[in-house]
């Protein structure tokens, strides 16, 4: 028997990183419709506007965009819904308990396939002000810059 996990990322939300400082991630499952797994499997879905929330002790997945699934009859879903995120009951706690402080939202990072089932990547993330993704920016170029001369050097 393979223990080897097998991931394939299926949609990524890279903007998360630039405009959130991300911390504490969670890995969660998702409630969703026949459609909607065809749809993700496929990558028709997109992340970018989405958020976590936590309502009467449940966590929900909230503006992810599942597009309709092209082989799809009458019973087609809904694009964006919000759908129900698999997590125990002290991870849900957490979650709430985080959210409450001020500044602070649940941000999917990504979405993927984890031994055929759909699971999604929770963080904890606190907004980045204008000069905070400048920043961040400048650091990315510097760290870049340094590791092509150290290219360069290592060639000469």
């Amino acid at each position: 028997m393979d223990t080897k996990e097998k991931i394939k990322i299926l949609s990524d939300n890279r903007s998360a990183g630039h405009d959130y400082f991300l911390s504490d991630r969670t890995e969660a499952g998702l409630v969703l419709t026949g459609t909607e797994v065809k749809a993700a499997r496929a990558g028709m879905i997109q992340l970018k506007d989405a958020y976590g929330e936590v309502a009467a002790n449940e966590a929900w997945l909230v503006n992810a965009h599942i597009s309709h699934y092209s082989h799809g009859n009458l019973m087609n879903h809904e694009p964006v819904r919000r759908r129900k995120l698999l997590l125990h009951r002290s991870e849900i706690i957490k979650l709430q308990e985080t959210t409450r402080e001020r500044g602070l939202t649940v941000v999917p990072t990504k979405l993927y396939l984890k031994n055929g089932r759909i699971k999604v990547e929770l963080a904890v993330g606190k907004g980045k002000k204008f000069h905070d993704k400048r920043e961040s920016e400048r650091a990315r170029e510097m760290k870049a810059e340094a590791k092509a001369a150290l290219g360069r050097r290592g060639r000469d």
